[in-house]
């Protein structure tokens, strides 16, 4: 029986695609220039830890001159990176808590970023849990965090039904026991949602 559900949420309730964003500033090629000089995702991953949103970002573009002023627009146009909102997902998220199940977040995600993102997308707020990497200074997949998960919320095993967009996460859950769902659109999520009985067809439109 499914106690709670687990939500990541960069790219299954909020689009996360830093290269379109980039794309839409300056040349395909230059970009791709960039990401191959400059390790962004692993820069991000360091905020995602517990890093400082804004320094950690103008630190790494100072390393960098030739690409300082884009590399700061990871913080300054951070929220024009994070967006469009989902809003199957959302949809989803709110009917199942209008069920009565909890719904958790498992997001790899900073401190400042986050606080940051519940600014524009209010439903960030809405989780019954939230666990935030950047706070728990260790991200998905490293094992610490699903244990950590359980150890707070008292669950475990086929207990949890946890969605991410990458297949690393997921396996990590998996080898724990979890129930799993490989997220590659919401109208999967939302027939899997279906499939373990917590929300009938019409609740998952």
């Amino acid at each position: 029986m499914v106690d709670a559900v687990i939500f990541d949420i960069g790219n299954v309730l909020i689009e996360w695609q830093p290269e379109r964003h980039y794309d839409t500033l300056m040349p395909q090629a230059e970009r791709e220039a960039m990401f191959a000089e400059v390790d962004l995702h692993g820069m991000n991953d360091l905020i995602d830890s517990g890093g400082p949103f804004r320094e950690t970002i103008y630190d790494w573009a100072k390393r960098y001159p030739r690409w300082s002023r884009w590399i700061r627009l990871w913080h300054d146009d951070w929220i024009r990176m994070a967006t469009p909102e989902i809003p199957h997902s959302v949809r989803l998220m709110k009917a199942l808590q209008a069920k009565g199940v909890p719904v958790f977040s498992l997001t790899n995600f900073g401190i400042g970023s986050f606080d940051y993102a519940t600014g524009f997308y209010p439903f960030l707020r809405d989780f019954d849990r939230a666990y935030v990497s950047g706070h728990m200074g260790v991200t998905k997949p490293a094992p610490k965090i699903y244990e950590m998960v359980e150890a707070d919320s008292g669950l475990s095993g086929a207990q949890i039904l946890f969605t991410d967009d990458r297949a690393d996460n997921i396996a990590t859950a998996h080898m724990r026991g979890w129930k799993t769902h490989l997220f590659e659109g919401p109208e999967g999520w939302a027939r899997r949602l279906v499939a373990e009985g917590l929300l009938s067809e019409t609740e998952a439109a």
